[in-house]
């Protein structure tokens, strides 16, 4: 059985703009949620995305699914992949890579395995999985559901969610949150500059942050509050 929806609404350019100057890790300084499971991780030397989530569910040997979605998705989108707890058969390969590469797709998220790693990191389609496999999946026409709420390395992912992701890791965001979130990260990012300049000067990270007078305070207390 297939499923096919409509493709969502893409994010305004200028937000997903603002969200790829912002780097996940950074994001992990303050959100706690949204983080897609590490084992997805960066197949080969990825640059940092940002785009629209588009969403495929794909299970078993039948690949066609991604097919059709190569003949929907829009150049900036991100394809993300639940392939329902399948990490044996690769459903990515280089053939695959090209196409979306041509397509302008900003990359491919997959719950599952890919194949022909040379070919993806010639062709320079950023791509995360769980791995590689030898095994492929087949044009079976049988099954596949396009454009529905998945899950990806533990997340629940909406077609329309923000992607931002790199070799750090990925996280979701909701549209909603993406302009207050890239915002703080990237203010967060131009803080960090004073501190490298202090500690080329020699200065000590605890104490440029802080961290060593708040320590010798609350050891000061412990010792008051022991004293009989």
């Amino acid at each position: 059985m297939f499923v096919l929806n409509p493709l969502p609404p893409q994010i305004e350019p200028d937000l997903i703009e603002l969200l790829a100057q912002a780097q996940p890790a950074t994001l992990g300084h303050f959100l706690e949620f949204g983080f897609v499971d590490p084992g997805v991780r960066a197949l080969w030397q990825v640059p940092r995305i940002a785009g629209t989530a588009v969403t495929c569910r794909c299970s078993g040997l039948d690949g066609t699914i991604i097919r059709y979605a190569l003949g929907q998705i829009r150049a900036g989108d991100v394809l993300v992949i639940d392939r329902v707890g399948d990490h044996r058969a690769a459903l990515i390969g280089g053939s695959v890579a090209f196409a979306a590469r041509k397509l302008g797709v900003a990359g491919i998220i997959i719950d599952g395995t890919a194949t022909d790693i040379s070919e993806i990191r010639d062709y320079q389609m950023p791509i995360w999985g769980r791995g590689l496999s030898s095994l492929t999946t087949k044009r079976l026409l049988q099954n596949g559901e396009f454009c529905v709420p998945v899950v990806c390395g533990g997340i629940s992912i909406s077609p329309g969610d923000a992607i931002l992701a790199d070799e750090n890791g990925i996280v979701v965001l909701g549209p909603s949150q993406v302009r207050d979130s890239a915002e703080r990260a990237i203010a967060m990012q131009e803080l960090e500059v004073p501190l490298l300049e202090a500690l080329a000067k020699g200065i000590r990270l605890p104490d440029f942050e802080g961290t060593s007078g708040l320590m010798r305070e609350i050891v000061a207390t412990q010792s008051t509050a022991n004293r009989p």
